[in-house]
């Protein structure tokens, strides 16, 4: 497993979705209070809804600017974190990610995807 991964969130018919050629996913959904973070993540960044790069890894690295802290397993593969608060269930991110990682470094809006 890569120590850092990227993916590039976009918008399909108004849900936050990324594809992970990688593991064969397409227009997977940002779930469980996931898209109400993508949109905090990117409410200054103009034309975000076409896609914007998430970098993101389970220790942190230079220019992170959020912190998600592991709260539990859900009993379906997915995980809980806590950001601002806020209890946000992965989508397939986990198969990026190991299991119980107790934190998760983001960096939001590095530009636009192509």
């Amino acid at each position: 497993m890569n120590a850092i991964n990227v993916i590039s969130p976009y918008k399909h018919y108004g849900s936050w979705v990324f594809d992970d050629e990688r593991v064969g996913l397409v227009q997977e959904p940002f779930v469980a209070g996931a898209d109400i973070m993508m949109e905090c993540l990117v409410a200054d960044i103009p034309g975000a809804a076409n896609g914007f790069v998430l970098i993101f890894a389970g220790a942190p690295f230079p220019g992170h600017q959020h912190r998600l802290d592991w709260l539990r397993t859900d009993g379906d593969g997915g995980n809980w974190y806590r950001w601002r608060r806020r209890r946000t269930l992965t989508p397939p991110l986990r198969t990026r990610l190991p299991s119980g990682n107790p934190k998760l470094k983001l960096a939001d809006a590095i530009g636009q995807r192509s």
